[in-house]
């Protein structure tokens, strides 16, 4: 997914999405990317620059709740050498290797009021003073900032400056999470799955009826992310042609409206996943299956017809 720039989803809300980075993406406008973790803010700054008029230039990316406070004004502006004790060399910095191309600051709502005022004015006035140093060097650099934070609040309780959030907000995109574009789950979980039956030499052939109705019900509460670490789990690990429910490694206790709300298609339910089940512990032997199952075999292959029962 991330390799190629390939977003999967044919829903409305995606749809408005790419409509916006459609339009923003030839334009020097600032962008804010906002959503949860796991929605593809990464992925979406990536794609804006695969398509702006600066796609041969660097996309240069800086994760700015991974970098301490001290150091984290020193890899955005560079340093001279000499400006302390192991400056022993000229620093550039990301700001200086990002040069007519992007900066990508992520989690900006990390980012340390101190260090705040100081990408302000390079956002005003396309400049900036390395480290040790009183000379300004100009940078011709596009700013795509993202964040899972409310800046809005954190304006409010003075966590993060009025006029940077002003600045970096000329185009706001929100990512919308998983939950809430559900009939974009199965696409996605099949590309993942063609994409790690290549990796891994599998031959997983699709998702079961009742492994996507599973997946259709979860909260997805870690995005496309979570469901990418979910289907790599079950390509490597299942035995199954399928992936079915006991592949499909989730937290239960996120689920919603697993079974029906009438009793009679919740039996049904129930009743061809057990069949599943112990189908697939006897090898989809029938006679076996039977045998386990207390039932006459010519009863247990009428339940497989009735049930819609696939062995692939």
């Amino acid at each position: 997914m991330e390799d190629n720039f390939i977003v999967i989803g044919k829903s409305s809300k995606l749809k408005s999405v790419f409509d916006i980075v459609e339009r923003v993406s030839k334009t020097p406008a600032t962008v804010l990317i906002t959503g949860e973790s796991g929605t593809g803010k990464e992925l979406v700054a990536n794609i804006i620059h695969k398509k702006s008029d600066r796609k041969d230039q660097p996309f240069v990316a800086i994760n700015c709740a991974s970098i301490p406070e001290t150091l984290l004004e020193n890899e955005l502006f560079g340093h001279k050498k000499g400006a302390f004790t192991d400056a022993t060399s000229d620093y550039i910095g990301k700001i200086g290797a990002a040069h007519n191309g992007f900066l990508f600051l992520d989690e900006i709502g990390e980012m340390p009021l101190s260090v705040q005022p100081k990408l302000l004015r390079f956002l005003q006035y396309k400049s900036y003073e390395p480290l040790g140093s009183n000379d300004s060097i100009f940078a011709d650099v596009r700013i795509i900032a993202a964040t899972n934070r409310d800046l809005t609040s954190m304006v409010t309780r003075g966590k993060f400056r009025e006029d940077l959030y002003y600045r970096l907000n000329v185009i706001p995109i929100t990512l919308p999470p998983l939950r809430e574009r559900r009939e974009d789950i199965i696409d996605i979980a099949n590309y993942f799955i063609s994409t790690y039956n290549k990796k891994y030499d599998r031959n997983i052939l699709g998702i079961s009826d009742e492994a996507k109705d599973m997946m259709l019900n979860y909260e997805w509460r870690g995005n496309v992310r979570e469901l990418q670490n979910v289907i790599e789990k079950a390509v490597i690990l299942s035995s199954n042609r399928l992936l079915r429910t006991e592949d499909i490694k989730i937290d239960s206790k996120q689920l919603a409206n697993s079974y029906p709300s009438n009793l009679k298609d919740a039996i049904q339910k129930f009743k061809k996943e057990f069949i599943i089940s112990a189908l697939e512990k006897n090898r989809w032997n029938q006679t076996k299956t039977a045998a386990v199952l207390q039932i006459q075999r010519t009863y247990l292959t009428r339940l497989v017809k009735e049930l819609n029962i696939d062995k692939y």
